[in-house]
């Protein structure tokens, strides 16, 4: 029995001290910008123990203690480092870029991925090469920067919206990308809303990799996530604000009025007709291009807050952008006021609760533009000899032609206004069964109100003009029959216009990720979506507005007898999508994999006889630059898909 003693007290001794010589390292992965590292693979030197960082970049890994303990911080895209552990238990890292960014945490719909482990095409642009640009608008944000994505400005002026094009057009009808921003939908015309200096990166799908988003996904896929906090720091507070000065980078060599005078002398000449100049010594004339053209200012003041606490990470922000157009001014006019809220808490253990909000008010002011009528069509086809006021003080009426006006008397009587408000927020659960297997439970709104007016007073631009609202410089008002021989004064008229539209989302999906004696990853993605979109529209037309002022322009002033002039007009819609989903992914020793989606849209846009589609993709990819055999120096990464 003595015996027995003594051999389990060495037994129990033995053990003690085994454990003792364990201790457990911990601590937070950054980059050289302090932004968490998720997947830096953390590994005792010399061992295959090792652990990887989760989402916000924290590390666990107990290790045997000696004197030469030393951990090994891999991560693709970023410097390896070596740190002698020398008895401590919290060490935090801070990893340099290499330039590579194979391992780089792609948004790929419903979930991430490795940038090299990718099967489809996709792109990403940072958030911190976007604010470097100084942007109005987040769209501009793409142009230049992604091969395949091709940015259309439909309009010069300020807040004038662009068209997104990935890989060309698809079809006859809608060729918008679907456009997600943390993973709400939004619409190309709703990212007007969206501050540039919020966004923390933004995905491109252009093919397979798309197909999550089945139907929506034809014309490829833009996510956009905005920046967020993170935990354990302290608050970070940044203001930004610029100033400055738009003028026109180049202006058309146009006729001076001598030279309009010879050229016109030449012409009527050559038909047989007496020359309409005796004397072409009329020197440059008008510039009108100069009259029009005017340096505009334009300023944005950025003011953020972010940081965390040991369960919740938060992020704010608010801004103001002005920008009024170098052609017309303050009548081409575009300010946005924005804020914004990314707050993500740990509920406990398991469970983490993440809200986005996000409101933003437009306002706009336009002129005419594209094509004929427009103020630069009048201004580059304006006559050269003829002044921009007579000697009276009343504005030239450029004979001869209907369709040229005077630019600037054009301008003086365009009145033209809308404002949008949007609202748009994000509730969402995740639940993490293990570190393998999540469930992800989102709500999703978005809300914007929009309202136009348009005035159009009185005007007499000369004779013959089309554009011509006046019978006369006297602005008499035109009459309008609105009975058998019962007549009324048209006089200006005001178009307003009231619309809403709400979108809702539902959805809930499980991510499983894992691998299998280090050689087989299967990942996958199971989930269902149901989408609303909803708009309504009043707008009416009244005439005969009081004083031919703007300041009375509203439908309630009309002093038509009887109203019998108030146009008025309505619309609404309502879609739906219900749609579910499955991603499975299979990688073989980090060189061979292979993708396969499968989405079910039941959409209300479909025909009545086909109410629901199957949209399935597979794709796959080789890493041969991971192969053995593979050793070429000046590639350092290849795969073929």
């Amino acid at each position: 029995m003595k015996k027995f003693m003594t051999i389990l007290g060495l037994i129990i001794a033995f053990n003690f001290s085994s454990f003792s010589q364990q201790i457990t390292v911990t601590g937070i992965v950054t980059d050289d910008k302090d932004t968490p590292l998720p997947g830096v693979k953390v590994v005792e030197k010399g061992t295959n123990n090792g652990a990887l960082t989760d989402f916000d970049g924290k590390y666990s890994i107990t290790v045997q203690k000696n004197e030469e303990l030393t951990l090994t911080y891999f991560f693709i895209g970023f410097d390896k480092q070596e740190i002698i552990v020398a008895n401590r238990t919290t060490i935090d890292v801070q990893m340099s870029t290499d330039g590579q960014v194979l391992d780089e945490v792609v948004i790929v719909g419903y979930g991430s991925s490795r940038s090299k482990e990718l099967t489809g095409a996709s792109a990403k642009v940072k958030g911190e090469n976007i604010e470097k640009l100084n942007l109005s608008r987040m769209d501009q944000a793409l142009q230049g920067q992604i091969s395949g994505v091709n940015i259309n400005t439909n309009s010069g002026s300020p807040g004038g919206s662009s068209s997104i094009r990935i890989r060309g057009l698809s079809t006859f009808g809608d060729n918008d990308p679907l456009i997600l921003v943390d993973g709400v939908v939004y619409d190309s015309d709703g990212l007007n809303a969206l501050n540039p200096s919020d966004i923390e990166s933004i995905n491109v799908l252009k093919d397979a990799t798309a197909g999550i988003y089945g139907v929506r996904a034809a014309n490829g896929v833009i996510i956009v996530e905005t920046k967020k906090g993170r935990l354990n720091s302290k608050p970070r507070i940044e203001f930004n604000a610029y100033k400055g000065v738009q003028q026109t980078a180049k202006k058309l060599n146009l006729l001076t009025a001598e030279e309009y005078a010879v050229i016109k002398n030449e012409m009527f000449a050559f038909g047989g007709q007496d020359m309409p100049f005796a004397n072409t010594a009329l020197g440059d004339g008008t510039n009108w291009q100069d009259s029009v053209f005017q340096s505009a200012p334009v300023e944005s003041y950025n003011l953020s807050i972010s940081g965390g606490t040991g369960n919740t990470r938060y992020s704010l922000g608010a801004t103001y952008f002005s920008q009024q157009g170098i052609v017309g001014g303050a009548k081409s006019n575009f300010s946005r006021y924005n804020t914004r809220l990314n707050l993500s808490t740990d509920l406990s253990n398991k469970l983490t609760l993440n809200s986005v909000f996000l409101f933003s008010s437009d306002n706009r002011s336009s002129l005419s533009e594209n094509g004929i009528g427009s103020v630069l069509y009048n201004t580059i086809n304006a006559f050269p000899n003829e002044p921009i006021r007579t000697l009276d003080g009343n504005y030239s009426y450029l004979d001869e032609v209907a369709d040229i006006i005077n630019p600037i008397a054009q301008m003086e009587n365009s009145y033209n206004y809308s404002i949008s408000d949007k609202f748009v927020g994000k509730e969402e659960l995740v639940y993490k069964f293990n570190e393998h297997l999540t469930f992800t439970n989102r709500f999703n709104y978005n809300y914007a109100a929009v309202e136009s007016k348009s005035f159009s007073p009185l005007a007499w631009y000369g004779p013959g003009k089309y554009a011509n609202t006046a019978l006369n410089a006297e602005l008499e008002s035109p009459l309008v029959e609105i009975a058998d021989s019962v007549f009324i004064e048209r006089g200006s008229s005001v178009y307003e216009s009231r619309s809403t539209f709400t979108d809702l989302t539902f959805e809930s999906y499980f991510n499983y990720d894992r691998t299998f004696a280090e050689l087989h990853k299967v990942k996958a993605t199971l989930g269902m979506s149901v989408f609303q979109r909803k708009g309504e529209n009043l707008n009416g037309t009244a005439f005969n507005i009081p004083n031919n002022s703007w300041e009375y322009a509203d439908i309630s002033a009309n002093t038509a007898a009887g109203g019998y002039l108030n146009n008025v007009g309505s619309w609404e819609f309502k879609e739906r999508l219900l749609s579910a989903f499955l991603r499975a992914e299979y990688i073989y020793d980090s060189k061979y994999i292979i993708s396969g989606i499968i989405r079910r849209d039941g959409s209300s846009k479909f025909g009545p006889n086909n109410r629901y589609g199957f949209f399935p993709t597979i794709s796959g990819a080789w890493l041969i630059s991971e192969e053995s055999f593979f050793d070429v120096e000046f590639i350092d990464f290849m795969k073929l898909r």
